[in-house]
């Protein structure tokens, strides 16, 4: 019996809102960050060796722009959620994207991996943005049951609108 319903197909391509990150990029977050995953290129803190690459300024490594949701001072725990419901999976809906979650009955979640277009890094002062869309919702039967793969696509932007990166979140369903 297929688990992909009319409902859940017409999810494709649906947007979820365009969510801004609290702050802009600043110097002393993509230091932390740049020493968190071990780069120590001076591309990324030395404006003269920047230049001297190409760059117009410092730019971040290409991942740190997913790194800059953090909750916003005042805003409440999402981890609270497990004091009503302590089997909650920490996905919220659709996750942290703003899309409608889709229902399925199967109960397992499985990551299925990430795959990363990279278009321009960010620079110190962006203010990035992003936006999810569900790009495919397929279902394929495997000899231990049926499997429903969610690819999840989300679009980082910078204050100007430039394309910065494009990534594609693959959940499996079990």
């Amino acid at each position: 019996m297929p688990h992909i319903t009319p409902e859940i197909q017409a999810l494709v391509g649906a947007k979820g809102p365009v969510q801004t990150a609290p702050l802009p990029l600043g110097a002393d977050t993509l230091r932390r960050f740049m020493q968190a995953v071990m780069d120590p290129n001076p591309v990324h803190y030395d404006e003269a060796a920047a230049k001297a690459a190409g760059f117009g300024g410092v730019v971040a490594p290409p991942l740190q722009p997913q790194h800059l949701f953090q909750r916003a001072p005042g805003a409440p725990d999402p981890f609270e959620k497990f004091k009503e419901d302590a089997d909650w999976d920490g996905m919220g809906g659709g996750g942290n994207t703003g899309l409608p979650k889709v229902e399925l009955p199967l109960k397992r979640l499985l990551n299925g991996g990430y795959s990363c277009e990279f278009y321009q890094l960010a620079r110190v002062g962006d203010l990035i943005s992003r936006q999810s869309r569900y790009s495919s919702i397929t279902e394929r039967e495997s000899s231990s049951g049926p499997m429903v793969f969610i690819n999840t696509e989300t679009t980082y932007t910078n204050q100007h609108g430039a394309i910065l990166m494009r990534v594609v979140q693959t959940t499996i369903a079990r």
